[in-house]
């Protein structure tokens, strides 16, 4: 749908190494599937190795990551040091998106990360507009500094985001109610009243 509606990229998960492990992510063949039909649209594939990685786990993450430039995948969405170093090792060809997950606040941080081969830094979610304006001022032309507009809300289908209609509330007249399940299982709520014409 993402592709229909005119993104110009789409960002996913395979089965490992996403954060959003509780949701119905892409098998590999899925995945290669899905690179292929959004690059026939013209359209670029972002695949999140965002985890933080245990020891244990670091033994499969070469292979994965040789898959995923093997499957086409145009960047990495990463939020470790550990995976930035091995993307670099194990999947040159690919973009390596530092996630806003990493929690980059300042210009220091950003041309570190740009020193170990990062091609976009996407800032925390907390990041002022004139702080954005500052690291942008003060990192390399040629580095992407991206902030993340989501913020907390919940406006898309990933995981357990969204509860079945009849398992919310219903809302009140004249506003439109979000409803959301988090992570943990809490419900939260985000509310919008609707303007009145008369």
């Amino acid at each position: 749908m993402a592709v229909l509606y005119g993104a110009d990229a789409v960002y996913l998960a395979g089965r490992r190494f996403g954060m959003r492990a509780s949701a119905v992510n892409f098998s590999d063949e899925k995945l290669r599937e899905a690179v292929a039909y959004a690059h026939a649209q013209g359209v670029k594939v972002y695949v999140t190795c965002n985890t933080l990685p245990r020891e244990e786990e670091l033994e499969e993450l070469p292979e994965y990551l040789a898959f995923l430039q093997d499957a086409g995948a145009d960047a990495l969405i990463i939020a470790d040091l550990g995976v930035l170093a091995l993307a670099r090792k194990y999947a040159p060809k690919l973009k390596r998106h530092v996630s806003t997950q990493f929690g980059v606040i300042n210009s220091a941080a950003a041309n570190e990360l740009y020193s170990l081969g990062a091609d976009t830094v996407v800032l925390a979610r907390e990041t002022p507009l004139e702080d954005i304006r500052r690291i942008r001022a003060n990192t390399p032309p040629q580095l992407r500094i991206e902030a993340f507009v989501h913020g907390a809300m919940c406006v898309s289908f990933s995981g357990r985001c969204l509860l079945s209609a009849d398992s919310a509330p219903s809302p009140a007249a004249g506003s439109t109610i979000s409803w959301r399940r988090s992570a943990r299982g809490s419900i939260s709520r985000s509310a919008r009243t609707a303007a009145r014409t008369s």
